[in-house]
């Protein structure tokens, strides 16, 4: 018998919307009860994990998939000041980006990214690849416990 999982808070930071609309369908697709919350720039991101201005009554995300390339403040200035704030450090961040660049990757490794995955152009790579996320984070990963 196995154990039933306990959903997740998911924020996806995420300025295209099509990509916004393709992980939205592999979470329906897969039956992922996991709870997306999304944010379209680096600031909206800050604000919601700061819980400030429209996001003030925000849940802490217990994982986030951040793009790197985003409007205000980039996913890696972004991913610095999560990794460097002692209230948010422990979330896990995993790049979700198209930048297959080595210069990124790196880059995302150095500010302590959990994982980086390059975005698939296709959609049923894609649907994928968010499933496999989500597997190893729901179901293989044990989380901080909620409210750390």
């Amino acid at each position: 018998m196995t154990t039933p999982v306990t959903p997740i808070e998911v924020l996806l930071v995420e300025d295209d919307p099509g990509d916004e609309l393709m992980t939205r369908e592999a979470f329906a697709d897969n039956k992922i009860r996991n709870t997306l919350h999304v944010v379209r720039d680096g600031q909206e991101a800050f604000d919601f994990l700061y819980r400030q201005g429209a996001h003030v009554d925000a849940v802490r995300p217990d994982l986030i998939l951040l793009d790197l390339n985003l409007p205000k403040y980039d996913g890696r200035q972004v991913l610095e000041r999560i990794k460097n704030d002692d209230e948010l450090s422990h979330i896990p961040v995993v790049v979700l980006t198209t930048s297959a660049a080595e210069e990124d990757i790196l880059r995302s490794y150095k500010l302590h990214a959990n994982a980086y995955v390059t975005k698939p152009v296709d959609l049923d790579q894609f649907i994928s690849a968010v499933r496999q996320i989500d597997e190893f984070f729901v179901t293989v990963v044990k989380l901080p416990p909620k409210g750390r």
